[in-house]
């Protein structure tokens, strides 16, 4: 059976850096991102560049947040993150590194996290550097477009909504209240890269480790995938959780395709 595999391999190697991505907080409500396939779902998230240069973008897109955020922001942890919280408690994590931007895994317990791409609970002025909290700026964000907060619409991975067809021209984005600079989420959005710190940060606890565990990525993104082909060029073993292909196939010594709560169930008994 695939979990029993999962086990032998789990058990044989004694400091695990485990990454994990979207698949891992499903089971929590939060939609992921690709297909079986790898191919997105539904249309990419906003680039950087276009947030950061167009006003109508970030009025679309924090209209969208608005009314995300309130199931976003009420996920709770499912049985994956507490089977990771688990393997730390039990001295087997050497790290872990999340691609995900929903904060569960430390919700859950675990301390030893690296969030890769940010935080979305966390809202940070791009001139400034201000930060704050994102509950406060959802109340100010209800404030300002009193019409908006009343909008209930299916929420998406980045903890926005499908608000196709709405006019978003009237609608008002706050500017930080410190330099009036612009608002972003305290995540790193596609075309904008990763803190170096952070990805040395994560890299030197891969060194430590004696293998790899990828629950439920896809590694399309290579932020994440940089990872598991660093450690196939070291020799290290890499067993990967997730429904469907992912980008280091021919890399892994382990394939278990398996929703990452099933699989990870074992951790728990």
């Amino acid at each position: 059976m695939p979990t029993t595999a999962l086990a032998r391999f789990i058990d044989a190697h004694r400091r695990l850096f485990v990454l994990t991505g979207a698949g891992c907080s499903t089971d929590s409500g939060i939609p992921d991102y690709r297909d079986a396939d790898g191919a997105w779902k539904r249309t990419p998230p906003v680039m950087f560049q276009a947030f950061m240069g167009d006003e109508r973008t970030r009025r679309r897109y924090w209209a969208r947040s608005l009314v995300g955020w309130r199931h976003f922001g009420r996920a709770e942890p499912n049985g994956a993150h507490h089977a990771l919280s688990k393997l730390e408690t039990l001295g087997r994590l050497e790290r872990l590194v999340t691609q995900n931007v929903d904060g569960l895994h430390q919700r859950a317990g675990n301390r030893q996290v690296v969030d890769l791409h940010g935080r979305l609970d966390l809202v940070r002025c791009m001139g400034c550097e201000l930060r704050m909290q994102r509950t406060d700026f959802q109340c100010e964000l209800e404030r300002l477009n009193p019409a908006w907060a009343a909008l209930d619409a299916a929420g998406l991975p980045d903890g926005d909504a499908d608000l196709d067809g709405k006019d978003f021209d009237r609608f008002v984005v706050p500017s930080c209240p410190a330099c009036g600079g612009v608002l972003k989420p305290d995540v790193v959005f596609y075309g904008e890269n990763v803190p170096r710190e952070r990805v040395a940060d994560a890299m030197q606890s891969w060194e430590s480790a004696d293998a790899v565990l990828v629950v439920g990525s896809s590694l399309m993104v290579f932020s994440g995938y940089r990872f598991v082909h660093a450690a196939a060029r070291a020799g290290k073993p890499v067993a990967a959780v997730n429904l469907g292909r992912t980008r280091a196939d021919p890399l892994l010594s382990l394939k278990v395709e398996q929703p990452c709560a099933e699989a990870l169930a074992f951790l728990l008994a």
